[in-house]
């Protein structure tokens, strides 16, 4: 990971979902998100075959580099390569840490989620994760049955490792500033973004919270 692209994780993260971004909305929703400030882009779609992935891949990656912003895939390294994207982000039971790494090359991003869990922080942070992600702090509409994390776990992870947070679940322009008080670097957010069709005026309302 260089220099310019750590300076770069801070702000709105909008992770894809193929149930609210189905059809023909996601290039469009995703175009609204980062001209309302969304700062990174997470693909995630595990359902699509590889053709369909890689030409939204690489739709979105073209979207991203026009509005300077930073795409990453949800757990698929090849798909990475192939779209050419900053990196990928992993849960605990997907691909290694370690592997990413190793194929994607020092300069890659590579978060990985931690839940609420100091040795899995700590651990993340032995084997080169670029940023971790912790939660869910809110009752969830995607993932209602994710581990939950509180505002003491945050501050806590926040004096265990100088690695930038990423806090997900349930995230709003509402409950944000909580979150960025107490050490977050990145919000995260699906439902709050996409399940409704004002989506520039929702990143717009988030990325205020940065400024």
């Amino acid at each position: 990971m260089t220099d310019q692209q750590a300076r770069r994780l801070r702000g709105v993260y909008a992770i894809t979902d193929s149930k609210l971004l189905g059809g023909k909305r996601l290039l469009p929703a995703v175009e609204e998100a980062l001209a309302g400030g969304v700062s990174l882009v997470q693909y995630r779609n595990k359902s699509a075959d590889s053709s369909v992935r890689l030409g939204e891949a690489t739709s979105l990656q073209a979207l991203c580099s026009k509005f300077g912003a930073m795409l990453l895939i949800n757990d698929d390294i090849e798909l990475c390569l192939a779209a050419g994207a900053a990196g990928v982000h992993l849960g605990q039971s997907d691909t290694s840490l370690v592997q990413a790494r190793r194929t994607l090359g020092p300069d890659a991003i590579i978060g990985i989620t931690c839940h609420n869990r100091d040795e899995l922080v700590i651990k993340a942070e032995q084997e080169g994760a670029s940023y971790i992600a912790l939660g869910r702090f809110f009752p969830s509409e995607t993932k209602p049955d994710a581990p939950a994390a509180n505002l003491n776990d945050l501050r806590r992870v926040r004096q265990l490792t100088t690695l930038p947070i990423v806090a997900i679940g349930g995230v709003t322009a509402d409950n944000g500033d909580a979150l960025l008080e107490l050490g977050a670097d990145m919000l995260a957010v699906i439902h709050y973004l996409f399940a409704k069709p004002d989506v520039k005026k929702r990143a717009e309302a988030l990325a205020r919270l940065f400024a």
